[in-house]
C-alpha cells in the first residue's frame, strides 16, 4: 500500500477521500446485509421480531467490516463467508475479494489470495445452485430448465460474484506496483544524477584547485631563479661601488636584463591565463635543454663558480619533460644562490638509456664569499618533485656525504619524440 501522506490522511488511510469511499461502500453494504438478513430471518425462516433485529445488527455490522478493508484486507473476506450462505452480502463478498486482490502482494501470499477465492467462488456455487434447486412457496404451472442449464448459471454467477472481483482486483494491484515501481525508479535515477551533478562540481573545483597548483609553481620558478639573481647581483653592485664603478656598472646592467626576462615571463604566462582555448592546446613558452647553456651563464655572471657538463648522445624529448629537465636545473641554481654562497656548482646533463638525467650538486658552502640573505617559501623542490612524478620519473633533493647538496631528475625514455626514418 501506498505511503500515507503527513496532514492528509486519516488513521490507516492514505487519503481523506478513500476514507469517504470505505465509509460509503460500508453503509450500502450493511443496509443491504441488514435487509437480507431481515428477509432471510423473517421472510423465510418466519422467525420472531427479536430474531429479526438480532439479524439485522449481525447484518449490518458484518457490511460495516468494509471500513477496514485497506487496514485488514482478509477480514471481510472471512465476515462475507460466513453470511453468503444465507443469501445476502454480494456487495460486502464483491468489494472485499478486490480489495484483497489489489492490496495483498501476489507472489508472498498467493495462497491466502487463492484459498479464499477458491472458497467464495465454491460458495456462491453451492448457494445459487441451491436456490435455483429449491422447489418455491408457491408452486409454478411452467417446468423448470433442465438441471445442466442450472449449474451453467450458477457458474456464471460465481465467476461474476467471485472470479471477477479478484481478476480485476490483481490488475489494479500489479498496475498500482508497476506505478509505484517506475516512481521509485525515477526517484534513483533522480538521485543519481543529482550524485552526479555534486561528483562533477567535486571534480570541477578538484580542476581549479590543481590548475591554481600548477599556476603558483609555475609563478614560483619563474620569479624565484630571477629575483635571486637580481638580489646576487644587487650585494655585489653594494660591495663593488666604491672600489670598481665600471664592474658595478656591468653588474647593474644584469640586473636590468634579469628583471626583464623575468617580466617577459610573467606576461607570457598571464598572457596563457586570458586566453580562452584550452589548456593542453595552449602553453607558455619556458625554456628547453638547449636553453642550459644561457641558464648556467646567468648564474656564472652573478658570482657562482658554475660548470655544465653534457654527456650522451643528444636526443629531443617531449616538450613537458624538457621543460620540466630546464626547471629542476633552474631551482638547484637558485637553492645553491641562496643558501650555498661561493661553493662551486656543478650541472650535469646526461643522455642515459633509460630517459635523460639532470643534476645541480654544489659543494659546501663556506668560500670568501659574503652570504646573500634570500627569502624562502619552502615550496620550490616540492613542485619540483611533483613534476617529474607527473611524468613518471624520479626525483631526489638532500645533502651529500661531504657538506654539499644534490638536486637530481631523471626523466623515462617513453618521453622521447618519436624520430622518422629517412627514405
Amino acid at each position: 500500500m501506498s505511503k500515507k501522506p503527513a496532514g492528509d490522511g486519516l488513521w490507516w488511510w492514505a487519503r481523506r477521500r478513500g476514507a469517504a469511499l470505505d465509509v460509503a461502500l460500508a453503509l450500502a453494504a450493511a443496509a443491504e446485509c441488514a435487509a437480507g438478513a431481515y428477509a432471510l430471518v423473517k421472510v423465510r425462516l418466519e422467525l420472531g421480531l427479536a430474531a429479526a433485529v438480532v439479524a439485522v445488527v449481525l447484518g449490518a455490522l458484518a457490511g460495516v467490516s468494509l471500513v477496514v478493508r485497506r487496514r485488514w484486507p482478509a477480514f471481510p473476506v472471512l465476515v462475507a463467508l460466513v453470511f453468503v450462505p444465507g443469501f445476502f452480502g454480494v456487495i460486502l463478498l464483491v468489494v472485499s475479494l478486490y480489495t484483497l486482490a489489489a492490496t495483498w502482494e501476489w507472489p508472498s501470499r498467493r495462497a491466502r489470495v487463492v484459498g479464499l477465492s477458491a472458497v467464495a467462488t465454491a460458495e456462491t456455487f453451492g448457494m445459487v445452485l441451491f436456490a435455483m434447486f429449491a422447489p418455491p412457496p408457491t408452486p409454478s404451472p411452467e417446468p423448470l430448465p433442465p438441471g445442466w442449464v442450472l449449474v451453467i448459471v450458477s457458474a456464471f454467477v460465481a465467476v461474476g460474484m467471485a472470479v471477477a472481483p479478484v481478476v480485476t482486483g490483481l490488475y489494479v494491484g500489479a498496475r498500482r506496483r508497476l506505478v509505484e515501481s517506475l516512481t521509485d525508479r525515477a526517484e534513483g535515477l533522480e538521485a543519481e544524477l543529482t550524485m552526479l551533478a555534486e561528483q562533477a562540481r567535486e571534480r570541477a573545483w578538484r580542476a581549479r584547485a590543481e590548475e591554481r597548483t600548477r599556476i603558483a609553481r609555475e609563478m614560483h620558478d619563474v620569479v624565484a631563479h630571477r629575483v635571486s639573481l637580481m638580489v646576487v647581483h644587487a650585494a655585489a653592485v653594494e660591495r663593488i661601488v666604491p672600489k670598481d664603478p665600471a664592474k658595478a656598472q656591468q653588474s647593474a646592467q644584469l640586473i636590468g636584463e634579469v628583471g626583464r626576462q623575468a617580466l617577459d615571463e610573467l606576461r607570457e604566462i598571464l598572457g596563457v591565463l586570458r586566453m580562452t582555448e584550452p589548456q593542453d592546446q595552449v602553453e607558455a613558452p619556458v625554456g628547453g635543454l638547449g636553453e642550459l647553456p644561457e641558464l648556467v651563464e646567468q648564474s656564472r655572471a652573478a658570482g657562482m663558480a658554475v660548470s655544465l657538463t653534457v654527456s650522451g648522445e643528444h636526443l629531443a624529448y617531449v616538450a613537458e619533460a624538457e621543460q620540466t629537465a630546464f626547471r629542476v636545473v633552474q631551482e638547484g641554481l637558485t637553492n645553491a644562490h641562496k643558501h650555498a654562497g661561493g661553493a662551486r656548482v656543478v650541472v650535469l646533463l646526461a643522455y642515459v638509456p633509460n630517459g635523460v638525467r639532470v643534476s645541480v650538486v654544489n659543494d659546501c658552502p663556506g668560500g670568501a664569499a659574503m652570504p646573500v640573505a634570500l627569502p624562502s617559501g619552502g615550496n620550490g623542490l616540492v613542485g619540483m618533485r611533483e613534476r617529474v612524478m607527473a611524468l613518471g620519473g624520479m626525483f631526489h633533493a638532500g645533502p651529500e656525504g661531504d657538506g654539499g647538496f644534490r638536486v637530481e631528475a631523471v626523466l623515462p625514455s617513453r618521453l622521447r619524440l618519436a624520430v622518422e626514418p629517412l627514405n
